[in-house]
């Protein structure tokens, strides 16, 4: 079995009171975080920000405590299997600008709307666990 390896974040801001995050939405319409794979001799947070930066040309501030992981084979690679570290990440004052060669859109919407957009349900649960860490934290 082999591994691949990638970090992203949950990335979040606020609007009007109220906790928005962001979804990107790759080329074939799949929604999810921001990540991507990690680059020899980074750190799981330092590929997880310049991700982030990348894909959505913001800059954010990752929340202590929080770091969740996803696991799953990748159906295109027989017998490998990839880990995504998420972190969570905060901006405020940023226009979104995402990676058009990489992603079909970027949308900014409440936790419910995020529920109902995911078609995974790892995507839900790292979303639960987020959203649940950060409501625990105010």
């Amino acid at each position: 079995m082999t591994w691949e390896k990638s970090c992203g974040a949950v990335v979040f801001t606020r609007e009007n009171g109220q906790v928005k995050y962001l979804l990107v939405a790759n080329l074939e319409g799949i929604y999810g975080f921001p990540k991507g794979h990690v680059e020899a001799g980074e750190t799981e947070t330092a590929t997880a920000l310049r991700e982030v930066r990348e894909e959505t040309g913001l800059t954010v501030r990752l929340i202590d405590g929080f770091r969740t992981t996803d696991e799953h084979p990748i159906p295109q690679k027989a017998g490998t299997m990839k880990q995504v570290v998420y972190f969570l990440g905060e901006y405020a004052g940023q226009e979104v600008a995402y990676q058009q060669e990489e992603l079909s859109g970027a949308y900014l919407v409440s936790y419910e709307e995020a529920m109902g957009m995911f078609q995974f349900e790892s995507s839900r649960r790292v979303l639960t666990e987020a959203n649940a860490f950060l409501l625990g934290r105010e």
